[in-house]
């Protein structure tokens, strides 16, 4: 039984489209693994209102960025940020800072 809804958005589309294929068919493996399993292994909570989709294949880590949009009463997780692959420790800030605003643009327009 699925936990939460997910809205994927464009950007992120985009993002997969470009993306290896099996990379592609792991990172959409684990967005629906995460809607039944609670693994923070798979989707961390990395702000107050930004979360990770966490994928690692072939010794690449591709994260895809993600906040909650609790309209009606519903969990509903929106992929909001374009994906990347992660190269360093911590996530970059100009991709939490994007992320953000993708947020407060699509809660704006609900």
């Amino acid at each position: 039984m699925k936990k939460f809804e997910i809205i994927i958005l464009q950007i992120v589309k985009d993002f997969l489209q470009k993306t290896d294929k099996k990379a592609r068919g792991k990172i959409i493996y684990n967005m629906h693994k995460v809607q039944k399993t609670n693994d923070p292994k798979l989707l961390k909570k990395i702000t107050t209102d930004i979360w990770e989709f966490r994928t690692k294949y072939q010794n690449k880590q591709y994260r895809i960025l993600a906040f909650w949009d609790k309209k009606d009463n519903k969990n509903t997780l929106v992929i909001c940020s374009n994906g990347f692959v992660k190269k360093t420790q911590k996530t970059p800030k100009s991709e939490i800072i994007k992320a953000e605003k993708i947020m407060n643009n699509y809660l704006k327009n609900i």
